[in-house]
């Protein structure tokens, strides 16, 4: 069931409310546990307002993503920022941003990634979400290993990647405690030779 109606820009306040609720319930539930049932009574509205803000429960599953993924972006740059320090410096303190996000309730691991195990159809509206955040990822990471002055910073930004999803997972699993950090540990060692050229006040 749904409308054909392609998800735009929620509606507020009902349409707001449906995307907080189904944000909080697909990240700690699971994307395919929860139905648009539970999600609307939850939300206090009916399966119709459900559908006509958003279309489908793909397109809210979509939505959410986008919607996790500016958090994520706006979080992780400014606390970067905040930090300061030089390129190499902030390139590590993108761990210490990791580790404030996960303290805040995200211990589940990756929702991105959690997505995408939950949804292998690469034609589910989400993919290309999942798929533009990771992007953006390497792409910030680059960008901080060129200006730290590595020879291949693409190299060293899928490196930086890789850490930074198995510190979600360690931390999803409890194992270590701190997993971002134990992350940061492996990312000195990665960075210790760089010249370091760059530097924010």
């Amino acid at each position: 069931m749904g409308s054909t109606r392609k998800a735009g820009r929620p509606r507020v306040p009902a349409g707001d409310r449906i995307l907080r609720v189904a944000s909080e319930m697909f990240y700690r539930r699971g994307i395919r546990a929860v139905g648009v049932d539970a999600i609307a009574a939850e939300a206090d509205v009916t399966k119709k307002t459900l559908y006509d803000n958003f279309g489908s429960k793909g397109e809210l599953v979509a939505a959410y993503l986008r919607s996790r993924d500016e958090r994520w972006r706006e979080w992780l740059v400014e606390g970067v920022d905040r930090r300061g320090g030089s390129a190499r410096e902030r390139m590590l303190s993108t761990f210490d941003a990791l580790a404030d996000w996960m303290e805040q309730g995200n211990t589940r691991g990756c929702g991105f990634v959690n997505a995408m195990v939950e949804l292998p159809d690469d034609d589910h509206p989400a993919w290309a979400v999942v798929m533009g955040q990771k992007r953006w990822m390497r792409g910030y990471f680059a960008g901080l290993a060129a200006e730290a002055g590595a020879e291949a910073p693409d190299t060293l930004a899928e490196r930086l990647l890789i850490l930074h999803e198995g510190a979600n997972v360690g931390t999803s699993l409890g194992m270590p405690a701190n997993a971002a950090q134990e992350a940061r540990h492996v990312a000195e060692a990665l960075v210790a030779g760089l010249p370091d050229t760059g530097q924010t006040p």
